[in-house]
């Protein structure tokens, strides 16, 4: 005798039956109904969970600070070799690099980019001059603004309410690394991005690298230029609104 949990809805039964694959396997659906409408249920709820739209992404609220401290002073310059062996990379040509290192990071929670030598020289130059910036980041119900600050080679980068809280303790969503090693020989920078997945999406991760290039390369607009000139020495003028509409 079924349960009441083990019974079927008019609209469940109609979702079902729209399924393409629902005639192929009708017998052996019925089958599982009969024999253990638990699981046969269980499955059913399974899949409508799949098949729900994604919540809407809303704006993040500040959360914990990480331990004091630990963004303040020279970074510890970090090495491309506790990544890859260089050694492997010697007969590569730089457009082989850039396969093989974009590759490696596919399957992890980071973005990655071979940039071309002359590109990162005015990319590091920026990074200086404009230390601390922020970037709009479309979500559902509107912008939120992502602080970047560089430090040296790194970048990090934490919410604009996080920062807000915590200063230079604020988590990071993203912290980006440049790695020079392969510069002279192969004419690349090799960058990789680790990001919190709590917080972006690997969409959104490539939407902040992207807007660092954007903002602080060669191709840099006048007008995001300006922006940078005004945020960093002229912050009465700046308005937020500016970043979202500006080319």
């Amino acid at each position: 005798m079924f349960t009441t949990s083990s019974v079927l809805s008019k609209e469940q039964i109609e979702e079902l039956q729209k399924n393409p694959f629902f005639d192929k396997y009708a017998d052996k659906i019925a089958k599982l109904q009969k024999t253990n409408p638990e699981e046969f249920l269980s499955r059913l709820e399974a899949k409508g969970k799949q098949d729900a739209p994604a919540k809407p992404k809303d704006f993040f609220l500040p959360t914990t600070a990480k331990a004091t401290g630990s963004a303040s002073g020279s970074p510890q310059k970090k090495k491309l070799e506790k990544l890859m062996k260089l050694e492997l990379l010697a007969d590569k040509t730089p457009q082989e690099i850039e396969t093989i290192w974009t590759q490696h990071f596919s399957t992890k929670d980071a973005v990655a980019a071979a940039i071309p030598r002359e590109t990162y020289s005015v990319m590091e130059e920026r990074f200086r001059q404009f230390n601390t910036f922020l970037f709009p980041l479309p979500r559902d119900q509107g912008y939120e603004f992502i602080v970047v600050q560089f430090l040296g080679r790194e970048a990090h980068f934490s919410t604009l309410i996080n920062y807000q809280a915590h200063k230079e303790n604020a988590p990071e969503c993203l912290s980006m690394v440049h790695y020079t090693e392969l510069a002279d020989e192969k004419g690349l920078v090799l960058m990789v991005g680790e990001y919190d997945k709590d917080v972006l999406s690997v969409a959104e991760a490539r939407c902040l690298a992207d807007q660092v290039e954007l903002y602080y390369s060669l191709a840099a607009s006048p007008g995001k230029l300006e922006l940078l000139q005004r945020f960093t020495h002229q912050p009465t003028t700046f308005q937020h609104e500016d970043l979202i509409f500006t080319c």
